[in-house]
């Protein structure tokens, strides 16, 4: 099982951002964060999937970017659009991601500690 290689209160905010900015989207990260490779300034790669995996319009990825870019996060977070990437790219995802947020669950573990 892969871990995801980020600070919990980072990973909070970032959950809370996306909940924000992404409610319907799901989000997973990859790469050097996930695989065991990252060092302390690495940065971390997110890949955004809506729920039909259509593309998320620009300008809603715009904010979600600015967003992240006025957080107090001290990393680089680059923000995909799973939809506007090639099919190559989908398969080296898939061989190592983390979910970060995945509304249903979210919103269903806000219900049990409501």
């Amino acid at each position: 099982m892969s871990q995801l290689y980020l600070r919990e209160q980072d990973r909070k905010r970032l959950v809370e951002l996306l909940a924000t900015h992404l409610p319907t989207v799901t989000a997973w990260a990859y790469g050097s964060r996930v695989n065991g490779s990252a060092h302390e300034a690495s940065d971390l790669d997110l890949v955004l999937r809506s729920p039909d995996l259509s593309a998320i319009p620009l300008k809603t990825l715009d904010t979600f970017r600015e967003a992240l870019r006025e957080t107090n996060i001290p990393i680089l977070i680059e923000a995909r659009d799973w939809a506007r990437l090639p099919e190559a790219f989908h398969q080296e995802i898939l061989k190592g991601y983390v979910v970060v947020r995945e509304p249903a669950i979210a919103e269903n573990l806000a219900k049990v500690k409501a």
